[in-house]
């Protein structure tokens, strides 16, 4: 059952036991104006991050990782069912370990084998602390402990390296009971509270999403074409009737209200939060196979959302005639778009011309934002001064990024100040750390 969450934004912290103290005792002011509620999810391993996830369940807001290894895992899994970043471990962590090893007679940087980042990472570190880059080797895509270990191992034994820097704990661990020199990156505190920010921020949309108001209008042809013909009526008043026990069924499994609303149509009244556990994250139409399996008719449906009842019907109705016209989108949200996730199909010029376009933005904007050493989240004007462009632009490009999934859009930040609130948008360029571990 769906319910809607009251009170303060929850987050779960997932990560090894040191790093979950840690954020733990920075406490829920390090979210910014938000106020959130921290749940520790503490494991020994970073493999484990997956039952992490499963035993926190649907009962937060927003996951938040202690860097990129657990949360590869537990995407990966395909488990994340919210909205979901994680602390970097490049920039200024990785600043942190290289200054360390520069102070210690046991290490060389100069001559190390690197982990899970992405090399232009790692050049860009070590470029800025004026440390050579010929003799460091990266593996980029995360694998298993074993073979990462192996990699660095093997490079040790060559002598091709004189030490190792591993994002992951368990092959920190087996490097040191071999005698390899290694370093595990660590969060800085800074990283902690940028990435606490972002999950609180992210954590808000989302319940803002959730809480959005959903009309379906289910229409069931059936009755709509009897009453054309001399069916009799107390067929149709009896079919009628146990169409309304059964959706009155399933709307109290979803905390939602139904009711008909003319001889052969009927209204059901929830959240988007609901509506998006019924149909899967609105890939199947609801109640279509219960109905079918047990009356033995097909319905029709529609999904509207709206800030009211009245518009979220309106919006339903439409949708309603897209779905009998094409048999496709079944939904779609205040402003009107598709809510039905895209199939996949074969890919046309035009559309990986735009996609790769994306992505450009996308990396251009991450490239400045570290440079800056700033957090993942912008606004119209930060975006146009950072690609060279004007904010109207740059909120088309944001826009843009939003369509393709590249971005998420976060509730706008209201000011006493006249004029349209500033709207931001949190960079999911953990995209392209996909894009990058799957070529």
């Amino acid at each position: 059952m769906s319910a809607q969450r009251t009170g303060d934004l929850t987050i779960g912290v997932i990560g090894p036991h040191e790093v979950v103290e840690r954020v733990m005792l920075m406490g829920p002011g390090s979210t910014g104006p938000l106020n959130a509620r921290l749940i520790a999810a503490a494991y020994r391993d970073e493999q484990e991050a997956t039952d992490k996830v499963l035993r926190l369940g649907s009962a937060i807001d927003a996951y938040l990782f202690a860097s990129p290894v657990p949360y590869e895992f537990a995407r990966k899994a395909g488990v994340l069912t919210m909205p979901a970043t994680y602390v970097p471990l490049g920039g200024a962590s990785l600043h942190e370990a290289l200054l360390r090893a520069t102070l210690d007679e046991r290490f060389d940087p100069t001559k190390a084998s690197l982990d899970v980042l992405s090399r232009s990472d790692v050049v860009e570190a070590y470029s800025e602390v004026d440390l050579p880059v010929d003799g460091i080797h990266v593996h980029e895509e995360l694998t298993s402990t074993a073979q990462l270990t192996s990699f660095h191992e093997g490079l040790w034994r060559r002598k091709a390296t004189r030490m190792a820097i591993t994002c992951v704990r368990g092959v920190a661990e087996r490097l040191e009971a071999i005698g390899v020199p290694v370093m595990r990156l660590r969060p800085t505190n800074a990283g902690v509270r940028s990435a606490l920010q972002t999950a609180g921020l992210l954590g808000a949309h989302h319940r803002l999403e959730e809480a959005q108001l959903g009309v379906v209008i289910v229409d069931v042809p059936t009755l709509r074409d009897s009453t054309r013909r001399s069916t009799p009526r107390y067929w149709r008043d009896e079919l009628r009737l146990a169409l309304h026990r059964l959706l009155l069924q399933e709307a109290h499994r979803i905390n939602a209200t139904a009711h008909p609303v003319d001889d052969h149509t009927f209204m059901v009244t929830a959240t988007r939060g609901s509506l998006v556990t019924a149909t899967e994250g609105f890939r199947q139409p609801p109640f279509v196979d219960r109905i079918k399996a047990e009356l033995g008719i097909a319905i029709e449906v529609g999904i509207g959302m709206g800030r009211t009842t009245q518009d979220a019907e309106t919006h339903a109705r439409a949708a309603l005639s897209r779905a009998q016209a094409t048999r496709q989108s079944f939904a779609v949200d205040r402003e009107g778009r598709s809510l039905v996730p895209a199939q996949r199909a074969p890919a046309r010029q035009g559309s990986e011309s735009l996609r790769s376009k994306g992505r450009e933005t996308l990396t251009r904007l991450s490239e400045r934002i570290a440079e800056e050493d700033g957090p993942l989240v912008v606004d119209a004007e930060n975006a146009g001064r950072m690609l060279g462009v004007t904010p109207r632009t740059a909120r088309r490009l944001l826009r843009t990024l939003v369509e393709e999934g590249l971005a998420w859009p976060l509730p706008p930040n209201r000011t006493l100040q006249p004029g349209r609130p500033r709207q931001l948008y949190r960079l999911i360029v953990e995209k392209l750390d996909k894009d990058k571990a799957g070529k």
